[in-house]
């Protein structure tokens, strides 16, 4: 299984892109700027660490992503519990559960939505 954990800031600068995409391969340090105040370089050094983990390209001076956003965070999801929970749904949702009830609108849709 590919590494989908990055850190919050990684995140945040990755969702910048998908909301923008495709873009050219400046606009995401203008975004970053904007933003996070980031500085140039540093929009760049991240821009390269996500496109090393293989979710965005930057070819021929366009960015574009090679997963999406959902897909990304889905994976992401899977790897935790993976690693967490030795792959057991049922124990991330009791441990979940255990901190935060859920309401009877949300167990009506996760109901639904696993039908």
């Amino acid at each position: 299984m590919a590494d989908f954990k990055i850190g919050s800031a990684e995140a945040g600068f990755a969702d910048l892109i998908w909301e923008n995409e495709s873009v050219t391969s400046g606009q995401p340090a203008k975004l970053g700027a904007e933003k996070f105040h980031w500085k140039k370089t540093t929009c760049f050094t991240v821009l390269k660490r996500l496109c090393e983990r293989g979710l965005f390209q930057n070819a021929g001076g366009v960015v574009t992503s090679l997963i999406s956003r959902e897909e990304f965070y889905a994976r992401h999801s899977e790897q935790y519990v993976e690693e967490t929970f030795g792959g057991s749904l049922p124990a991330f949702l009791t441990a979940f559960s255990s901190r935060k009830k859920l309401s009877d609108k949300e167990i009506d849709d996760l109901k639904t939505s696993w039908i």
